[in-house]
């Protein structure tokens, strides 16, 4: 089964290019609404990493969702598209002065602190300016997550958050620091998670949490659990939308949340992740000596998941109904590790064919770079083609 595509209309749009289909994209969000709709205490930030094309950015900021940023440039991204301050939240482990001093002067949310370092910072800026942070500590929880380990970041072994045994010196140390407000506890595991069990461990491990702060006598306003729930990358046709029934569901009925408590949770990919498309030609079709290429425009430039994680993207010839051939899909980059999938079947391919590599609406044209002086891939909505 293939995807449905104007190929006409793309043809005339100089490849490589992102093709975002908002159908998908509205679609997955009125299903988050949905999922959420009787949960008035649950709060969506869309994880800006995933993807900043502006265009995306105003349709998710109209659907009411915040923002969670891990940069600087990606808070200012953030009010460029509108977003409210009040639903800007801030991670990462290495925010510098000025960023930290653009959530400051633009009153953001909550900076979701990753190390007692990183706290003295923030409590020095905002205190030069008259202001109080409002922060929650980000705990690495010591969960594992079942996907690729590049992309876990709940483990111990991680270099994201302040490690459990930590956690109660540093809420006695925020007492004593007058520019900052604890209103929270952050957490997140990792991502492309698709194993609810994983995300009940998280819900256990924070219950067990809460409840040891409480016997100290602290107690928070927010639990943020960050986000990572995944996308089908095999088949994007079959399951366009994530089952975020099954994913708020798990945290309704294993999180222990006290009276009043607000949980946010930080959705990226599974926001947006399958309404993205790289559109990118064949240029030459190579026989060499033990397989066939197919080399299109398109390289680990403009979407480096394969190279980096190995990562599968369904491949599909949509300019072609021929029977199909084994081809490795490779780009012009070089590098040996340009390489979008060997052994891939698609309809037999000819110069000029458009390819499709699906389900790349995240970590795509946001990670492109211009190794090799390449330009940087354009991003286009369904209602610009």
């Amino acid at each position: 089964m293939k995807g449905i595509f104007p190929v006409n209309k793309l043809k005339a749009i100089k490849t490589p290019f992102y093709y975002y289909d908002t159908e998908i994209l509205n679609k997955t969000i009125d299903a988050i609404k949905a999922a959420t709709a009787h949960h008035p205490n649950y709060h969506v930030h869309y994880a800006v990493k995933a993807n900043a094309n502006p265009k995306l950015l105003g349709i998710i900021r109209r659907a009411g969702f915040g923002a969670d940023c891990v940069s600087g440039g990606e808070i200012q991204a953030a009010l460029n598209a509108g977003f409210s301050p009040d639903g800007i939240v801030y991670a990462g482990v290495g925010k510098s002065d000025w960023e930290i001093n653009l959530g400051l002067d633009n009153g953001i949310s909550c900076f979701n602190v990753e190390s007692v370092a990183e706290l003295e910072v923030i409590n020095d800026l905002a205190a030069a300016k008259h202001a109080v942070a409002k922060v929650a500590i980000r705990v690495n929880p010591n969960v594992g997550a079942h996907t690729h380990a590049n992309i876990t970041t709940g483990l111990a072994e991680n270099k994201f958050g302040i490690a459990l045994e930590d956690l109660l010196p540093t809420i006695r140390r925020i007492g004593s620091m007058e520019s900052i407000s604890l209103v929270g506890l952050h957490f997140h595991i990792g991502s492309q998670i698709l194993d609810m069990s994983d995300f009940v461990a998280l819900c256990l491990k924070i219950n067990e949490i809460q409840d040891d702060i409480e016997k100290e006598g602290f107690s928070v306003e927010n639990i943020n659990v960050g986000g990572g729930l995944g996308i089908d990358y095999e088949c994007p046709d079959s399951n366009p939308i994530p089952d975020f029934e099954a994913y708020f569901s798990t945290y309704a009925d294993n999180l222990k949340l006290r009276d009043g408590q607000q949980l946010h949770f930080e959705l990226g990919r599974s926001i947006v992740g399958q309404c993205g498309t790289l559109i990118t030609s064949v240029l030459y079709v190579k026989q060499g000596t033990y397989k066939q290429f197919a080399i299109v425009d398109a390289g680990m430039t403009d979407l480096i998941r394969p190279a980096l994680y190995q990562a599968h993207h369904k491949i599909e010839n949509i300019s072609s109904d021929k029977p199909c051939h084994t081809y490795d899909v490779v780009g012009p980059i070089c590098e040996s590790s340009d390489v979008f999938e060997k052994g891939a079947s698609l309809n037999k391919c000819s110069r000029g064919d458009l390819i499709a590599i699906r389900s790349a609406g995240a970590y795509g044209e946001i990670m492109a770079s211009q190794y090799n002086c390449r330009s940087l891939p354009k991003g286009y909505v369904t209602e610009e083609i």
